[in-house]
């Protein structure tokens, strides 16, 4: 397959674009976060994703069979000084992506084979979304209850959800939560708490803030499995264990050997934080396990293969991608 994933030098795009290219043919866009020394495992395009035509261009240099879309403004507190700009990346740009996607009536495979003529129909999109669309005061959400978003950030977010299935109903749209190894190295709580545990330094564990999160590269095979199985509308595509951020950090430390000591335990509301976060967003994942005929990957074995990933250089490797 051609798969075309935006956001390709950001934590999940990366690892997504590494772990697909060893089966597909990938192409991963990139912007201000620009590469270095492109990968040699997918074609990097350096795109304004928000420049007009640009969205038109790239489907047709590129082509795509699938399109897996992670770019998006996805820290929160850049969300709330400027919506505008959340609007447009985590709504206006996956609408757009949706509406190029979505075939002609009757013709859901019959794309062009010239790269001058392709500008929609019979790509596959697999849109990704956040578990921060729910408010946190309940947990254990499925896809059918209600999302309440607390900010700019979630309700952005869920206002492209929304977008998408308006526009595109064969689409997919996957609520995530993961953690990984990132182009900064800063990017993911996995490598807050490696980073400042290694150091010798204390940290906040929050332990009235619980979550789901799958490693970056286990989400990204999940995500392929989607859609390679046809799957369409929303599923929460997050791992099939839960626990809170302290405890999180409790694991990371012992599979390390770092000092868990070095954790405090501490309520979210001495946190700090300037926007709101949700506090319970345990997620069932019951749909999409039947779905794909076998459980979500859980938390203690994404822990592992974090640090296997450690042991192997892959921070490293990453990392010199973006280093001139």
């Amino acid at each position: 397959m051609r798969i075309l994933i935006t956001g390709a030098s950001g934590l999940l795009g990366l690892n997504l674009a590494l772990e697909a290219a060893k089966e597909h043919t990938v192409f991963g866009t990139a912007n201000s976060h620009a590469f270095a020394s492109p990968p040699s495992a997918f074609q990097v395009v350096q795109t304004d994703l928000l420049a007009p035509g640009a969205v038109e261009s790239l489907f047709k240099q590129t082509r795509p069979d699938w399109v897996i879309h992670c770019a998006a403004l996805a820290n929160v507190d850049a969300c709330e000084a400027d919506p505008a700009l959340a609007s447009q990346l985590n709504t206006e740009l996956p609408r757009k992506l949706a509406q190029l996607c979505q075939a002609p009536t009757g013709q859901a495979d019959n794309r062009s084979s010239s790269a001058g003529n392709v500008t929609r129909g019979g790509a596959r999109l697999l849109h990704i979304s956040t578990d921060c669309v729910f408010d946190g005061q309940r947990g254990s959400y499925s896809e059918e209850d209600t999302p309440n978003p607390l900010g700019v950030y979630a309700r952005t977010k869920l206002e492209g959800e929304l977008a998408v299935l308006q526009a595109n109903p064969q689409a997919i749209v996957a609520r995530v939560n993961l953690f990984g190894w990132s182009p900064s190295g800063k990017r993911s709580l996995a490598e807050f708490f490696y980073n400042n545990l290694s150091a010798g330094k204390q940290v906040m564990g929050f332990t009235d803030v619980l979550f789901c999160p799958l490693l970056a590269n286990d989400l990204a095979h999940v995500l392929i499995e989607m859609l390679g199985k046809g799957l369409s509308g929303v599923y929460h595509t997050v791992s099939s264990e839960c626990l809170s951020k302290y405890e999180f950090g409790l694991r990371l430390a012992h599979q390390f050997g770092l000092d868990a000591g070095l954790i405090q335990p501490t309520s979210v509301m001495q946190g700090g934080l300037k926007a709101a976060r949700s506090p319970n967003l345990s997620m069932r994942t019951d749909k999409l396990a039947a779905a794909l005929g076998h459980p979500l990957p859980s938390v203690s074995t994404g822990i592992e293969t974090f640090y296997q990933l450690y042991q192997q250089g892959y921070p490293q490797v990453i990392q010199r991608l973006f280093t001139r």
